[in-house]
């Protein structure tokens, strides 16, 4: 049975994010997928949490779409977090209603790949820079999936956004259509 997918996109600067806007493209289309622009419904960052509580329920998997921001996720996003995932929903003794789920973060990154290394930049992967959403989606009995990961986008010309497009596309439909498979460690 297909798996029902919440997009939730937290972009400041949406309009500017040429790999974003690829993304976006790939997925706004696809069956079984709402796509959700934290910065579009909440401008004033106001979060309705029964409603985003009501949308995480309708789904199956959550996909976090959002650009690496001092090593971590804009702000909205952040909020989002906070009110959301609230003890008793989404952890705690009585909070099991996410258990299960799906959790897969879709991030870019303006450095390149090398950036996040050992002896890049960066000084570590940007698996562990993810360590924090791993630890969450753990704590809230969710399945996490490995990121799609886009580096380097600021060198990113047309054909090379459109195949990062293509392989997005294809990562959510494993994760709507093969949830198992798109669990598996190194699937892109």
């Amino acid at each position: 049975m297909p798996q029902r997918i919440l997009l939730i996109l937290a972009h400041p600067a949406q309009r500017r994010s040429r790999v974003n806007a690829a993304l976006r493209a790939a997925a706004a289309e696809l069956e079984g997928t709402t796509l959700h622009d934290l910065y579009e419904a909440y401008p004033d960052f106001m979060i309705d949490v029964d409603r985003e509580q009501a949308l995480l329920l309708e789904h199956d998997t959550v996909v976090f779409q959002h650009p690496l921001y001092w090593y971590s996720c804009p702000a909205i996003l952040k909020e989002w977090l906070d009110l959301v995932l609230e003890h008793g929903f989404a952890y705690g003794r009585a909070g099991t209603k996410l258990s299960g789920k799906g959790w897969m973060t879709a991030i870019s990154t303006g450095g390149t790949g090398h950036a996040y290394s050992p002896d890049g930049l960066n000084r570590h992967s940007i698996h562990d820079f993810l360590r924090p959403f791993e630890a969450t989606a753990r704590l809230c009995h969710m399945r996490w999936h490995p990121p799609f990961v886009v580096h380097g986008t600021h060198l990113l010309d047309g054909a090379a956004l459109a195949r990062q497009g293509a392989a997005y596309r294809q990562r959510l439909l494993a994760l709507r259509d093969e949830p198992e498979l798109a669990a598996a460690p190194g699937h892109r």
